[in-house]
């Protein structure tokens, strides 16, 4: 089997938060199994990454914190509802690798807004990058 590399395993992270915040009763393993065969650029066999069902699973069961981070930064007429699901999921993504596991957050940031290249606008990736410095005190 080929491994999937860090980057590899965020963007299917991110494309399986994405599927699963457009529908949260999706099942967690489906959602990624279709993100994995979806995609050309992974040459992905039978068994699912653990880092990548660990960071999926990690992101949905901290999700209301990760939340309430993001909510904490933005301007008082914005609200998480207003933000797009991609900026949304990114955000999220970044702050519980930062927050929750052994990636630096200047690492965390600099992938999110990595993936924000490919996914969204220069407006969203600066956006997201003002949220996440304020989250995450790199100013």
């Amino acid at each position: 089997m080929t491994e999937l590399n860090r980057h590899q395993i965020r963007q299917a992270a991110f494309q399986s938060l994405f599927g699963l915040a457009l529908n949260p009763t999706a099942d967690v393993d489906t959602t990624i199994t279709q993100v994995l065969v979806g995609d050309p650029e992974i040459a992905w066999e039978d068994e699912i990454p653990a880092d990548l069902t660990s960071v999926v699973l990690g992101v949905v069961a901290k999700q209301d914190e990760l939340d309430l981070m993001i909510t904490d930064h933005l301007s008082s007429d914005w609200t998480l509802d207003r933000l797009n699901t991609t900026d949304l999921v990114l955000m999220r993504l970044a702050l519980y690798e930062a927050k929750f596991t052994d990636v630096p957050a200047k690492i965390a940031v600099n992938e999110a807004l990595q993936l924000a290249h490919d996914f969204t606008d220069d407006k969203s990736r600066k956006f997201i990058n003002g949220i996440l410095n304020k989250s995450l005190t790199l100013n």
